[in-house]
């Protein structure tokens, strides 16, 4: 059955040359392709594929599609939180609307599919706010009034294991085409990616399947650790290849017995995983806004640095948004522990690449793999357009090795969302709907991790306190 589905899957190809970008044509290419199955998703905040599987027939005739707004009122475990508002009792409805321009393949379905990434409205038509997608949408319009687009590429890590179907026991890395399990401190090691080879050949048949263009592979510092970066382009069309992209990983995982997993501290010992995002800003004119006419960088590249710097942290309960995110942000582990900047450091919470004037552009590294990538897009660039808005300046470009700095990151979720909700400039660019309810369901999160009962507790304080 799973070659079936491969080959059956890999036979349909949905990339930007050849999609459907409206209504009319869009029946007309599902009936020439004979798509049997249509997915209708949309992110919720933990970047989890919410929605509904539809015969083609059914979406061919573009009826309204609705999912209950409680979607947004659940936690990572589907509980529930408390909320004031009679309405999220009675879950009422919010209208699916497809964007047709995110149509692609679902290349390990059993038979021809697709999926088409949704937007939500209200029974008003008007967009829901907290909305992962309305959120992004939000921060770009704030550049789109300054006559600016932003330009994003992310860089995702993450591991690959055994499978793992008691979660009292410890993760491990899978067995490799050797026989052999994964080793750490392999970094960049081609042996290394080798090992995974027949995984990570599925993903890119999986990708090219759906139009997902990865740039470049690499063998991270953890076992069985991989990062895949992907092409720079629009905020919104990269935030859409990462959600899509996660579980393209996962399905291709699968196929070859194994789990990837997108924890930001998967295994003890191991280094975190992270979503690093290279921004820079173009104007109408598609220049870099952080390049003056001599090649050097302008007021708006410092400012850009400094926002970051000044409200990034407040923001950790949305590029850190689990108990588990904090293991990854300790010294010494190839995380930052602060928000200094420095020129090709990757000690540094926020590194400037080595690249041409043209290029120049800010590497945000606090970002874990298990942040919703809209949202992650969203507070980075939030951050910086408030410090270009505000004209705050950066500090000094640091030399040497960040791990041995202050500490200014978060240590913990319970701190994390007192910062974001103390911060007023975040509501500003980000939403008050969206702060309150998304500060809501991590506090929730956070006292439902708190009723479990971990084996240091039992290791240490059962027979010792």
């Amino acid at each position: 059955m799973a070659d079936r589905r491969n080959n059956r899957g890999l036979s349909l190809t949905v990339s930007p040359e050849n999609r459907p970008y409206d209504v009319e044509e869009a029946r007309l290419w599902l009936r020439d392709h004979r798509i049997e199955e249509v997915e209708c998703v949309a992110p919720d905040f933990g970047g989890v594929p919410r929605g509904k599987a539809m015969p083609c027939s059914k979406f061919a005739e573009m009826k309204a599609i609705y999912m209950p707004v409680s979607i947004f009122f659940q936690t990572i475990t589907g509980m529930y939180v408390e909320f004031e508002d009679q309405g999220v009792w009675a879950e009422h409805d919010l209208r699916l609307i497809p964007d047709l321009s995110t149509m692609r393949a679902v290349p390990w379905a059993l038979e021809p599919s697709v999926q088409v990434i949704h937007d939500l409205v209200d029974k008003k038509g008007v967009a829901v706010p907290f909305a992962p997608r309305e959120v992004l949408r939000r921060v770009l319009r704030l550049y789109a009034e300054r006559g600016w687009k932003p330009v994003v590429a992310p860089e995702l890590e993450f591991y690959l294991t055994k499978r793992n179907t008691d979660p009292d026991y410890p993760l491990e890395p899978p067995i490799g085409r050797t026989g052999r399990q994964g080793m750490g401190n392999q970094a960049y090691s081609i042996s290394a990616v080798d090992e995974y080879d027949s995984v990570i050949e599925h993903i890119y048949d999986y990708a090219e399947a759906q139009g997902l263009e990865i740039d470049t592979v690499i063998q991270e510092a953890g076992a069985g650790q991989i990062e895949m970066n992907l092409i720079h382009g629009d905020p919104m069309d990269l935030a859409d290849q990462v959600f899509m992209f996660k579980r393209t990983i996962r399905e291709a995982a699968l196929r070859h017995d194994c789990y990837a997993t997108f924890m930001a501290k998967p295994m003890e010992g191991q280094p975190g995983s992270a979503m690093h995002i290279h921004q820079s800003v173009v104007d109408a004119e598609g220049r870099n806004i952080f390049t003056d006419e001599k090649g050097d960088p302008t007021p708006e590249f410092y400012q850009f640095i400094g926002g970051q710097q000044k409200f990034l942290a407040a923001t950790g309960c949305v590029f850190a948004p689990y108990v588990n995110s904090y293991r990854r942000l300790t010294p010494d582990m190839a995380a930052p522990v602060n928000l200094e900047w420095g020129e090709d450091n990757r000690t540094a919470g926020l590194r400037v690449p080595i690249s041409g004037p043209e290029a120049r552009r800010v590497e945000t590294r606090v970002v874990g793999a298990d942040a919703n990538p809209y949202l992650a897009l969203a507070v980075c660039l939030a951050c910086g357009y408030l410090g270009i808005r505000d004209k705050v300046e950066a500090r000094p470009m640091l030399e040497g090795n960040a791990y041995s700095g202050q500490h200014e990151l978060p240590h913990g979720l319970l701190e994390a969302v007192s910062l974001f909700e103390e911060t007023p400039e975040l509501r500003e660019v980000l939403g008050p709907e969206f702060c309150d309810l998304y500060a809501r369901v991590k506090r929730a999160e956070y006292n439902e991790y708190m009723r479990v009962i971990s084996p240091w507790e039992r290791e240490y304080l059962l027979l010792t306190v």
